[in-house]
């Protein structure tokens, strides 16, 4: 996959948390990438493991992402090592029958980063760069009921459930077609920074 002339003239983005950088993707991030996510694990609540097919299409999408909004889900490096994590950060709501077009934070994490406060540390900071950087008046986040890890996430984030915004869609959890949602607007984030 190359990058669009569009993404080649941008700057390259970069986040500095307290252990971690959010950054534009490289072409070597890749393969680090999915061999840490892309396991049974990892991937039990997205729709299964990808094949080859199916993680180019993500690449691409990722890239198409940053070169129409300025942003997308970036890569998560840990500081201390250089190790990719997985992914994090913001693009906009595009699931078939979802909320199209709303400002969407969303996350995942190679299992051994798990339980170690790296994905709150990175959707935190993206949260913060949606409302600060990126114009958002309310920023949405899905998952399936199921993943519990996921949207206990969200309520820790101090966002709320939005009952009114689910919708059926079964590419994550054939069992259970829902996809459950929450967000946070910019006066409940505000609020929270004090």
């Amino acid at each position: 996959m190359r990058p669009s002339p569009r993404a080649c003239s941008m700057a390259e983005f970069r986040h500095a948390t307290q252990r971690l950088t959010l950054r534009d993707w490289r072409e070597e991030d890749w393969p680090q990438f999915w061999e840490g996510t892309n396991t049974p694990d990892v991937m039990r609540w997205l729709g299964g493991v990808c094949d080859e097919p199916k993680r180019l299409a993500a690449q691409d999408r990722l890239e198409s992402y940053r070169a129409d909004h300025g942003h997308t889900f970036w890569a998560v490096e840990r500081k201390s090592d250089g190790a990719i994590l997985g992914f994090c950060g913001l693009k906009r709501s595009n699931q078939a029958g979802g909320p199209m077009g709303m400002m969407e934070v969303g996350w995942r994490l190679r299992q051994d980063a798990w339980g170690q406060g790296y994905a709150r540390e990175a959707a935190q900071a993206s949260l913060d760069l949606a409302f600060e950087s990126f114009g958002a008046g309310e920023v949405i986040a899905l998952t399936v009921e199921r993943n519990v890890p996921s949207w206990g996430l969200m309520i820790r984030l101090g966002m709320e459930r939005r009952e009114d915004l689910d919708f059926a869609n079964d590419d994550f959890d054939p069992e259970n077609s829902i996809i459950i949602v929450y967000s946070i607007d910019r006066v409940q984030w505000a609020a929270q920074r004090g």
